[in-house]
């Protein structure tokens, strides 16, 4: 696209909605999907070149999708209405991921990774939550159950077991974010894990993994599970 060219000088074929109708959200590129909520550019900008600049600034969606109301509405060409529809947007595939949950069944460090890293790796603050499971695997409920700060959240084992006993799950996993993007676990990470299952065999409850959600770096793999690490 030419420099500053308006959407609806484009080619059908390349403008972000009648691409989508023909190809499927799939095969349009992040700036487009943002475009399409933008629906509108500003004096010299469109839509898309209102979305590549944000990319580009932030570094990507994840960075886009952790910041706040306030931060969004200062960014050029979005103003409120346009930024609370991008949180609307990263909101509801969070919870259509969560809503999904009873279909899914967790076997292993990677499912909980993959289950858990789209609601988890782009808060800026600290969630800890806790995932009740059948003995095969499926999920009974996920919950938050503690919110904290940029660099530490706070539960204790009692607060954790309660809803395992709740919902009469033989098996449960926990699980928090670091909004640093490092999942190496703290010295408090090691010690309420080491509590918990502790804990847990005495009541004879399944504390399956802690995993700890990052984001992968220069190749790293953006988790630490310390069933993986054999620490549980």
């Amino acid at each position: 696209m030419d420099q500053h060219q308006r959407i609806h000088d484009l080619p059908d074929e390349q403008k972000p909605r009648e691409k989508m109708a023909s190809l499927g959200p799939a095969a349009l590129s992040n700036e487009e999907l943002l475009a399409i909520f933008l629906r509108t550019g500003t004096k010299g900008a469109s839509a898309i070149e209102i979305g590549r600049h944000l990319l580009r600034k932030h570094g990507g969606l994840v960075a886009l999708a952790r910041m706040d109301l306030g931060e969004l509405c200062k960014e050029h060409g979005l103003g409120l209405a346009k930024a609370c529809q991008l949180l609307a947007a990263f909101e509801l595939g969070t919870r259509a991921a969560r809503d999904d949950s009873h279909s899914i069944r967790l076997q292993n460090t990677l499912d909980i990774y993959h289950f858990l890293a789209p609601q988890l790796a782009h808060l800026a603050t600290e969630k800890l939550f806790i995932i009740t499971l059948h003995g095969n695997g499926k999920i009974i409920k996920v919950r938050e159950l503690t919110s904290g700060s940029t660099n530490q959240t706070v539960a204790s084992v009692s607060e954790i077991l309660r809803p395992v006993l709740i919902d009469q799950a033989p098996n449960f996993i926990i699980s928090h974010n670091h909004p640093s993007g490092d999942p190496t676990p703290s010295a408090q990470d090691r010690t309420l894990t080491s509590s918990l299952a502790k804990a847990s065999l005495t009541m004879g409850l399944n504390l399956v993994d802690h995993l700890i959600v990052g984001r992968p770096q220069d190749g790293t793999k953006g988790y630490y599970s310390f069933h993986q690490e054999r620490l549980i």
